[in-house]
């Protein structure tokens, strides 16, 4: 499985920045105060994160407390959705939801449009790898149509690309492709062509096949990745080549891609590439018929998507959904006109409230009864 490279690194930061953009911007941070200091280090997470992501994270961590500190609602919410970003990156799926979902929390207090939009984007990239495609869907939709109000040529682009990337996943090819060559044809109406729907028109044909036609379009992928100095499309992409080469016999090929990619992964701590890396150099072993080689790298393989996929808590995020539909729902109560509205909004409040609270009793009695069937063991014992 080859990668579909999603928007929400896009959403932050469009492309890779040069040295003397953050030179500037480092300038900037030396006499910056309050929340414009907390807007340059943001800025700052946007300019490292593909170069230098432990840079980037550094600068966001800053800004997070800076913001808490001097109540900058604005620049918490950015904060999270960087930290989000970050955390995405490195294969840490739910606790990137969760500061997502904490971002759309204080965005939609502050009834920010763009930063609602934003982060319903990268949430929707999160459902998406999650296979949660009703989710996803209904995430990425909504962050679309309001790109679409705002008339955000930039983040249609990478909305477009989005939308290509679950019809993919839900193999809908045609309509695929057509927001894929959507995105990239905007993108060069722009001035700026984007490397992401490159790479994955490449994984369009990669799964019909056509290894030729998926090549060509994984090699101007990393070419545009190069030149934006963006190591995570750089890193896909290698992965991307390595996968095709081996599907194609071409071994040696593969493996050279492959320890590239698993490389830069390293170097980057970008782990959520990683499964996909290990899994493509187990098969190149497998069919050289180095099974040795094969079998350690599946063992890697399984505790890196362990790491990444494995049960994680869930818990926090389910309140703060819970939280955000009973914040969508005050809101509601506030605009409606007649009492009538307002008593059946009530009672739909009350019986969720009902529905939660004989659901908690359900957790509490099943956690009752597993410790006493405990002591009844050890009392047989």
């Amino acid at each position: 499985m080859r990668y579909a490279l999603s928007s929400l690194l896009l959403i932050v930061a469009f492309s890779g920045s040069s040295q003397s953009t953050v030179d500037s911007l480092e300038r900037v941070l030396l006499t910056a105060q309050g929340d414009q200091k907390v807007k340059t280090l943001n800025e700052l997470f946007k300019a490292t994160l593909n170069a230098d992501p432990i840079t980037a994270i550094g600068y966001t961590r800053e800004a997070l407390s800076l913001a808490t500190e001097i109540d900058d609602k604005k620049g918490m919410a950015a904060s999270y959705n960087n930290l989000g970003v970050a955390y995405k990156n490195q294969g840490a799926l739910d606790k990137a939801l969760e500061y997502y979902l904490i971002s759309l929390q204080i965005y939609e207090t502050l009834q920010n449009a763009d930063g609602i939009a934003s982060t319903k984007n990268n949430i929707g990239s999160i459902y998406s790898i999650k296979k949660e495609y009703g989710k996803a869907m209904k995430y990425y939709e909504e962050s679309y149509n309001q790109f679409v109000q705002l008339n955000d040529e930039d983040r249609l682009i990478l909305s477009m690309n989005n939308l290509g990337n679950i019809h993919n996943d839900l193999q809908l090819y045609e309509q695929a492709l057509k927001y894929y060559t959507q995105a990239y044809q905007l993108s060069q109406k722009k001035g700026q062509a984007y490397a992401e729907p490159l790479n994955n028109i490449g994984n369009l044909y990669f799964k019909q096949g056509n290894y030729q036609k998926a090549v060509e379009y994984y090699l101007r992928a990393i070419d545009l990745g190069r030149q934006e100095n963006n190591q995570l499309i750089v890193l896909n992409v290698l992965s991307s080549l390595g996968e095709v080469y081996a599907r194609a016999g071409q071994f040696g090929r593969a493996q050279a891609y492959l320890d590239s990619a698993m490389t830069l992964s390293s170097q980057m701590q970008a782990l959520y590439f990683e499964p996909n890396i290990l899994k493509s150099l187990a098969v190149n072993y497998a069919k050289q018929g180095k099974m040795k080689e094969a079998y350690e790298t599946m063992v890697r393989y399984d505790l890196a998507k362990e790491k990444i996929y494995g049960t994680e808590s869930t818990r926090k995020i389910a309140q703060m959904e819970i939280a955000l539909e009973l914040q969508e729902k005050e809101r509601e109560m506030e605009t409606l006109q007649s009492e009538k509205e307002i008593k059946s909004l009530e009672l739909k409040n009350t019986r969720m409230i009902i529905t939660i609270a004989i659901l908690g009793i359900g957790i509490v009695l099943g956690a009752l009864n597993i410790f006493y069937s405990k002591r009844k063991t050890i009392a047989r014992k």
